[in-house]
């Protein structure tokens, strides 16, 4: 019988098993490890940018939001809930009188902000000087503020706001009416001409045009802003905006700035003011406030010739503590005046850049340059400038 599984004629071949020689490993390693390095030089940059865009993104905000934040209280300076002082009212046709004179509005000098007194003991001449000057500056701590402005960075500017609360208190977001607080009311009533408004903690009995509702009171507000040398430790080395609020502290009679303020921004490492002076009329004469208003044409009531306009004239000033016979905000005729603020802000990154070095030399204002610094930290000059709108608008006439 025939066998039908025949054994092939041919045999199979031998199948060999091969692999990767040594050589050809070390290339493939040598080229992963070329590849690795490559993406971790990628990502070392990447990650560098992204903390460098991070710090420069904090510092512009930083900046910009210390600026919005002095832009908006300095449009509320001179706000105190519909007075208006006598001498800037030009409906009144009196000769304005000195502050020193019982009902009197006038300044008769530019206030001390820090004045630490019981509000009781506070003169009505004190009290309009307030009022009527709503802002000031200042290159150096103020006299009478070494308790309050403490640990500022040299060659920074102080800034003193003044206004009445824009709210209502109870209303909205605003502060309930506190006891022994220091509020403001305002009188529209006709024949309480002798005592215009009330700025005290009591004796609150001003009345609306009907001479029997109550007026509104506002809360007194008075903020320092300043650059402090620290943040949250002394020592830290992180310069920041803060503001010392005038307030209640300690017994219901007794108001003072409490001797720590608030940190608000950090890395504000420059702080300069000027101010914008309106010291002349649209018809250019200069402004004077020993009499009444005269207008250029009595029947249109257009134009005052001894009344400012609202706008600032000539070159904005800057306050010198080195010359107090000359410095200009220590003179009251001015401080009156003042209608504008330019406000110039050097915000710092918060954190050294690798290889980086400062050596630029940078100019707020008219005051001397700031720097060049030679460390690794970046900076940026923001400036604004600011109407008070309560004082210029005032003076506005159609």
């Amino acid at each position: 019988m025939k066998n039908h599984y025949m054994t092939s004629q041919f045999p199979s071949p031998v199948r060999s098993q091969s692999g990767f020689s040594l050589v050809e490993l070390m290339v493939a390693i040598t080229i992963s490890l070329l590849i690795l390095i490559s993406m971790v030089g990628v990502y070392v940059n990447i990650s560098r940018s992204n903390n460098e865009m991070a710090k420069t993104n904090i510092q512009i905000e930083n900046g910009r939001f210390a600026i919005q934040l002095l832009q908006n209280d300095i449009a509320h300076a001179g706000f105190w809930g519909g007075y208006v002082p006598q001498y800037d009212d030009l409906s009144s046709t009196a000769d304005p009188v000195a502050a020193s004179t019982a009902g009197g509005t006038t300044p008769t000098a530019v206030p001390n902000p820090c004045l630490q007194y019981n509000v009781a003991n506070w003169t009505a001449e004190y009290k309009a000087n307030l009022i009527g000057i709503p802002i000031q500056g200042f290159d150096a701590v103020p006299a009478g503020c070494t308790a309050v402005v403490t640990n500022k960075k040299a060659n920074t500017d102080v800034l003193v706001l003044r206004h009445a609360e824009t709210c209502l208190p109870g209303v909205g977001n605003c502060e309930a009416d506190t006891p022994g607080k220091l509020y403001m009311q305002s009188s529209f009533c006709a024949t309480e001409t002798a005592t215009p408004f009330v700025l005290d903690t009591t004796g609150f009995t001003r009345h609306k045009k009907d001479c029997t509702t109550p007026a509104d009171k506002r809360k007194f507000i008075s903020s320092i802003y300043y650059v402090r040398n620290y943040a949250a430790t002394p020592g830290d080395g992180i310069p920041t905006l803060v503001r010392s609020q005038f307030d209640l502290l300690g017994s219901p009679a007794e108001l003072k700035h409490p001797e720590e303020a608030t940190a608000l921004i950090e890395g504000i490492e420059g702080f300069r003011v000027e101010f914008g002076i309106d010291a002349k009329s649209d018809t250019g004469a200069d402004t004077n406030y020993a009499s009444a208003v005269v207008w250029s044409n009595p029947t249109n009531l257009r134009s005052p010739t001894n009344r400012g306009d609202g706008i600032p004239e000539g070159a904005f000033i800057r306050c010198a503590s080195a010359n107090p016979a000359t410095d200009p905000c220590n003179d009251p005729d001015k401080m009156i005046d003042v209608v504008a603020a330019k406000v110039y802000v050097l915000a710092r990154s918060r954190e050294t850049s690798p290889g980086y070095k400062d050596t630029k030399t940078y100019k707020l204002g008219s005051a001397p340059e700031l720097g060049p610094f030679n460390d690794g930290y970046k900076r940026h000059v923001f400036s604004t400038t600011v109407r008070l709108t309560n004082v210029s608008g005032r003076r506005e006439t159609p």
